[in-house]
């Protein structure tokens, strides 16, 4: 996956802007390169500290994207753990062809992307475009 600078920066805005809590969004991709990256409302913010789900109007808006012939990314924090996926995050996959990335603010900032179907993880590269 390739990301602008400013849109990496963005994410990690984001995540340190939402901590102690998990922030989460989604981004419009083509050719795996990130176009634009939208914030969405953590709706489980304010029942629990962790663990993500991305409000309806965002939910249907990634669909929109993908109907429109673009790739989906999905991205959350995990603002005092590493940037890889949780049990839970795999269970919760719901989309293989999605990329699901993961944003650590806390030592050193760090963006991952994961791809995830049947339970099976795989890393996909992240290149930040200057």
């Amino acid at each position: 996956m390739v990301i602008s600078e400013a849109d990496r920066d963005e994410l990690l805005s984001h995540a340190r802007e939402s901590a102690p809590n998990e922030c989460c969004g989604y981004a419009r991709a083509r050719d795996g390169r990130v176009e634009e990256v939208f914030r969405a409302e953590n709706v489980l913010e304010t029942s629990q500290r962790y663990g993500y789900k991305l409000d309806s109007r965002s939910l249907f808006r990634t669909h929109e994207i993908e109907d429109d012939g673009f790739e989906v990314v999905v991205y959350h924090s995990h603002p005092e753990s590493p940037a890889e996926p949780s049990q839970t995050d795999i269970n919760l996959a719901r989309y293989p062809d999605w990329r699901y990335v993961i944003v650590s603010p806390a030592h050193e900032p760090t963006v991952r992307c994961w791809r995830i179907a049947d339970g099976r993880v795989e890393e996909e590269d992240v290149a930040v475009d200057r």
